[in-house]
């Protein structure tokens, strides 16, 4: 979760949403470190779960992130749970719960419904007040006219 708040302050310098993700092989080597460019790149999808299971997959030569675990540091938007699913990422670590966006433990809960083809085993709240006072900071900045 270290490396994952590592990107997600690192996001926040270019003034993206502070999140930041990493992809652990099977072996628990980093394959990818991202944070959000959603702004940078004009990209609405450039979340930073999903940026890095594309560099994950793309390092591994397989579409398939089965024995991988994705660290994220705010838990995924339904977007990039559902993309989880079709990655079939073994293992999901996030950090800040969230009540609004989120499509894990809130939302759509999308690992429960009943047509969901792939469930990974998810642990929630890890690092959760580092992960929350780092988005609380920015947006905070954002409402007094500060950048990121």
């Amino acid at each position: 979760m270290a490396r994952a708040l590592a990107a997600a302050e690192e996001a926040a310098a270019r003034g993206e949403v502070p999140v930041g993700a990493v992809v652990l092989g099977p072996d628990g080597d980093v394959l990818a470190v991202q944070g959000n460019e959603v702004e940078c790149a004009s990209d609405a999808s450039a979340h930073a779960e999903l940026l890095a299971m594309r560099t994950a997959a793309s390092r591994l030569g397989s579409p398939r992130l089965a024995d991988c675990t994705v660290v994220v540091t705010l838990e995924p938007c339904p977007m990039c749970a559902a993309a989880m699913v079709h990655f079939r990422v073994g293992r999901v670590i996030f950090g800040a719960y969230d009540p609004k966006g989120g499509g894990v433990d809130h939302g759509p809960r999308v690992f429960e419904r009943p047509g969901c083809l792939h469930r990974p085993e998810v642990i929630g709240g890890v690092r959760e007040r580092e992960s929350a006072a780092l988005l609380r900071g920015f947006f905070k900045g954002l409402r007094q006219g500060r950048p990121g």
